[in-house]
């Protein structure tokens, strides 16, 4: 298990998911477009883990799940969705 993958399994089994997280509004910009995403710390927290697995920054790695959400979607339900399909694969990066 990598270390990124080590913390974000530590993270999931830490009291910090079971307790009420506050949500956090970031701004990034995508393709010259300045927007802005909500998200709990726990799903910010993978979300950072994951870009940096990825070799991505963390902006570039939204701009990717925006292009491919459904735009019926908004941005941060999109961002919450991929950290949980990634998840789910329990992807080694």
């Amino acid at each position: 298990m990598s270390p990124a993958t080590a913390s974000i399994h530590q993270a999931r089994t830490s009291n910090e998911l079971s307790a009420v997280s506050v949500v956090e509004k970031r701004s990034v910009t995508i393709r010259g477009h300045r927007t802005s995403y909500s998200l709990e710390k726990p799903f910010y927290d993978d979300l950072v883990a994951i870009a940096a697995a990825r070799k991505l920054t963390l902006a570039a790695l939204v701009a990717q799940v925006d292009e491919t959400r459904p735009r019926d979607t908004n941005l941060s339900s999109a961002l919450r969705l991929h950290v949980l399909e990634w998840a789910k694969r329990g992807t080694s990066f």
